[in-house]
């Protein structure tokens, strides 16, 4: 069995500036929100009006992953060190033969929050990566 078949479970790829870091089986956040600011205007009926706002990313997070290298967890030991490092990401839907992609969602100026390893135990075939948070400046969908 080619070493790429291990992946073929795994629906989601996570490119970091163009090289694939790790594959996942879930992910969960993707999204924007537009903050809305109520404001009255003088003299104008009892109603409040709305105004845009801030425009923020959610916090994504990605679950059940593997990875060959230790290139997400150096990532996040600079984060722990204080020294932040943000990277444009990609996450990557594959389609159903693990390989053609579908969609991708692009994240701009990202960095890693949260790391939590798979329980690990030898006997059984568990992911090595159980969650993984990313924070992000910006959001578009490609």
């Amino acid at each position: 069995m080619p070493d790429e078949d291990i992946f073929r479970a795994y629906r989601f790829k996570l490119d970091i500036q163009g090289v694939t870091a790790a594959y996942f089986t879930e992910v969960s956040g993707l999204g924007v929100k537009v903050e809305a600011i109520d404001y009255r205007a003088g003299g104008d009926a009892p109603w409040v009006r709305r105004l845009p706002g801030w425009a923020k990313v959610n916090e994504v997070t990605l679950r059940y992953g593997l990875s060959r290298t230790n290139s997400l967890w150096d990532w996040f030991n600079e984060a722990l060190q204080g020294n932040v490092t943000r990277r444009d990401v990609s996450i990557i839907l594959l389609g159903t033969d693990g390989v053609a992609e579908v969609s991708r969602w692009n994240l701009f100026r990202t960095w890693l929050t949260e790391w939590r390893a798979a329980h690990l135990d030898a006997t059984a075939a568990t992911a090595a990566i159980e969650t993984m948070t990313l924070v992000a400046d910006e959001l578009n969908r490609a």
